[in-house]
């Protein structure tokens, strides 16, 4: 009798895992999208799939941890990685699965600033604090903003871009010069600045539904990187070299003004317009990447000419900010009003027009914006209420169609990713 009855007891513990793993993998590559919320309070990274038809989320169970509070998350071109910010100085980087699970692979610390101090012969090495991740569209460099800090003696530190480049299994080493200033980093200098957000022009673009795509238009020979300064209200232009390294084109003074604390940036996936939101002003910088001579751009150089018009009327508290994948629409996260601001972008001019409505209720204290590839979904995770808010795109128009009361969450998402 206790034979039988321990073989039945396996039985059931066979069958109960396999239930398990089957209620936590309802993900199919062909069906469905995948979403990635790292959370701060439970320090794990969750992943949730989505039918791409109805938009119906499932849960996928079993979200690694990221061994410190999970902020920024990017996916690699491909989908194949994840890259998470993670609040010890750290990269964490994950395999993503094909059942939508994820597997550590392995972190990357940023390398410290060495910050040259007068009358000290050896530099002081300073920790460098992490704001925000940006991919290259060709997945061979990883960027990072960084926020203005201070070194050992209370010394005010300016802000800086760590740049990595990645190499196989997502293997990330930081390139030579990282991180990189805008001044020279002398602690205590009248020159100082804190970034806060970044985005990189493309080096390929959209193969379709897009005014960029076709064989038409040859890949861009230059690659540029925008950061914005939310202490000179400003947004800077990097020269992204072969290496990664990032150098200041010579041409021209490399910032741009904005308005009132810049917090988030966007460049359209044509690489023609930079958008700004700029956090205390509530409204959207526009701009010109000067990439030909025109009459309004002295330089193909990658400099910035305001959009006519700009800037542009936004929320309380516009933040985060994301074109869609062909470049049509602008969508900004009004972090105070718990909204979003959709505009259309003018294809020839790169003004922006409200959509109707104007704005799309979000949770409480909406932090970060992610839009599938193919322009169907989009999802913005909610700090203050533990949810992301999901939404279908209108192709058409843009509009924004709300899916249900939101996914429920860990406590503090922070990030989000799409694939």
């Amino acid at each position: 009798m206790s034979t039988r009855f321990t073989w039945l007891l396996g039985i059931l513990i066979l069958l109960s895992i396999g239930l398990l793993v089957a209620c936590g993998s309802h993900f199919s590559a062909s069906s469905d999208g995948l979403l990635l919320v790292p959370s701060q309070d439970s320090q794990v990274i969750q992943t949730f799939s989505f039918n791409l038809t109805n938009g119906k989320v499932s849960t996928i169970n079993n979200p690694p941890a990221t061994n410190g509070k999970g902020s920024s998350v990017v996916l690699d071109p491909t989908g194949a990685f994840a890259y998470v910010l993670v609040d010890q100085n750290t990269i964490a980087t994950y395999k993503v699965n094909s059942n939508g699970t994820l597997s550590p692979v392995g972190k990357q610390h940023f390398a410290k600033a060495s910050i040259p101090i007068p009358g000290v012969p050896t530099p002081d090495s300073v920790a460098v604090v992490p704001a925000a991740l940006a991919m290259a569209s060709s997945g061979k460099f990883l960027f990072s903003a960084n926020r203005q800090t201070t070194d050992s003696a209370g010394r005010s530190i300016p802000g800086s871009v760590s740049v990595f480049s990645v190499g196989g299994n997502a293997a990330l080493s930081e390139v030579s010069g990282s991180p990189f200033f805008a001044f020279a980093p002398v602690p205590g200098a009248a020159a100082q600045t804190d970034f806060t957000a970044l985005a990189v022009t493309p080096t390929t673009f959209p193969v379709a539904n897009a005014v960029c795509s076709g064989a038409a238009q040859p890949p861009p020979k230059a690659q540029y990187l925008y950061v914005t300064d939310a202490l000179n209200n400003e947004v800077w232009e990097f020269a992204v070299a072969s290496s990664g390294a990032l150098g200041n084109p010579p041409s021209h003074t490399s910032a741009f003004a904005a308005d009132s604390v810049p917090s988030g940036v966007a460049v359209d996936p044509c690489g023609r317009f930079v958008y700004v939101a700029n956090l205390n002003a509530g409204n959207i910088s526009a701009y010109t990447i000067c990439t030909a001579v025109t009459s309004t751009c002295a330089q193909s150089d990658g400099s910035l000419t305001p959009v006519s018009g700009s800037p542009f009327s936004a929320g309380n508290g516009p933040g985060p900010i994301a074109t869609d994948a062909f470049g049509n629409f602008l969508y900004v996260v009004d972090t105070l009003a718990n909204t979003i601001s959709d505009y259309k972008i003018g294809q020839s001019s790169g003004a922006l027009t409200p959509l109707a409505p104007a704005t799309v209720a979000t949770g409480t204290t909406p932090v970060s914006i992610a839009i599938r590839s193919d322009d169907s979904w989009m999802f913005v995770a909610n700090y203050g209420s533990a949810t992301v808010s999901q939404y279908a795109i209108t192709p058409a128009t843009g509009v924004l169609n709300p899916a249900g009361t939101g996914i429920t969450t860990d406590n503090f998402p922070w990030g989000v990713a799409v694939k």
